[in-house]
């Protein structure tokens, strides 16, 4: 009995050293893994911060016209900067701020191209938007110029609402109207009235700007979806009498499931008609479209076809019809290259052609654009 006591208790001295070796070997093991760990990176932002997400485009060109003595030039048309935040949970801010060149002087400014709150969570599908922003005419006037498809903008929009596009101080409230077979947005805005538009004038009085636009959208399969829209539009304009501007866009989007990254189409198509009155007896009507087809050929290439019809809004009788051809080179989401050919037939002259090079790179952070 003796000597089994003493066999037993050599076999648990001899386990227990095994159990302690074997721990602190499980240890020195955990330890050393967590040296080798790369540990993640803190996240830069949360959803909630007083810093902003800031981000930088330039927009640099060249470009050629067949007409005039100076027929070649080179220059940077603009440079934007954004700072865009959520606030707290009830609304956002989003400023963009220009640095743009004027064509006719050729020295730069600087502008809040826009500046705006927007609200966050109000009841009833309803949002709230405060500041200089840009109108919801259609489908070019709310998207920044770089993230067009072409460089120089459709004959008719230039027409009604200038190189730079309805873009103005005000309220803007929206409504997703409650329906399920597809989606649709009203949009109501009241602003000061442009003071750069060639068919709206800022007054020295309380008449305003109003817009009234319905978006409506469909997904018609898994790879192709179909957006409808109208817009109303009513305004001083520079003879202190109102003008009044409906406008129609259609677009179709084709993106295969499988072969998204290669093959893409988009058809757009935009109609504007406005009736101005100068004077008591004096009225003008005019119309105006542009129709693009923007085929991606492959990963980093699309091809971009326009035409452009357009009436003068003074006078229906001179009429711009145009042709253009774009080519992209999209290396990144932060840099594309384009090349763009254009022809334009006016009534009142003889043709004439233009060339544009743009090359565009962004920096920092840059939110994505309305589909």
């Amino acid at each position: 009995m003796l000597l089994a006591a003493i066999i037993f208790s050599s076999k648990a001295v001899a386990q227990t050293d095994s159990t302690a070796k074997d721990s602190a070997l499980l240890k020195q093991i955990e330890l050393q893994m967590q040296l080798n760990t790369p540990v993640p990176p803190q996240q830069t932002r949360s959803g909630i911060s007083s810093n902003p997400d800031i981000g930088v485009v330039a927009d640099f060109r060249g470009s050629y016209i067949s007409q005039g003595k100076k027929n070649f030039n080179a220059y940077l048309d603009e440079t934007e900067v954004s700072f865009q935040s959520v606030v707290d949970p009830y609304i956002r801010a989003d400023f963009f701020v220009s640095f743009g060149r004027d064509p006719n002087t050729h020295k730069y400014g600087v502008e809040v191209e826009e500046g705006y709150l927007t609200t966050l969570s109000l009841p009833a599908k309803l949002q709230l938007k405060a500041g200089k922003f840009r109108e919801a005419v259609g489908k070019i006037n709310p998207t920044h110029p770089h993230a067009l498809p072409f460089i120089d903008l459709p004959n008719a929009f230039v027409n009604y609402f200038g190189e730079e596009g309805l873009n103005d101080e005000g309220v803007s409230v929206s409504w997703l109207l409650p329906t399920k077979a597809f989606y649709q947005e009203f949009v109501f805005q009241a602003t000061s009235g442009s003071g750069e538009s060639p068919t709206f004038n800022r007054g020295d009085n309380n008449r305003f700007i109003y817009l009234g636009h319905l978006k409506n959208f469909f997904t018609l399969t898994d790879n192709a979806t179909l957006e409808f829209g109208l817009t109303g539009i009513t305004g001083p304009n520079d003879s202190s009498r109102y003008t009044n501007i409906g406008t129609a866009d259609i677009t179709y989007k084709w993106k295969p499931v499988q072969l998204n990254t290669y093959r893409s189409l988009t058809w757009q198509s935009e109609f504007f008609y406005s009736n101005a009155k100068y004077a008591a007896n004096l009225n003008s009507n005019s119309f105006g479209l542009y129709s693009f087809l923007e085929y991606q050929v492959s990963k980093r290439w699309f091809l971009t076809g326009r035409y452009d019809y357009a009436q003068k809004p003074y006078d229906k009788n001179i009429v711009e019809q145009a042709y253009s051809l774009t080519a992209s080179w999209l290396a990144t989401e932060f840099q594309k290259i384009e090349f763009e050919d254009k022809q334009t037939n006016v009534t009142i002259q003889s043709a004439y052609n233009q060339f544009w090079l743009r090359w565009i790179f962004v920096i920092g952070a840059h939110g994505a654009h309305q589909y």
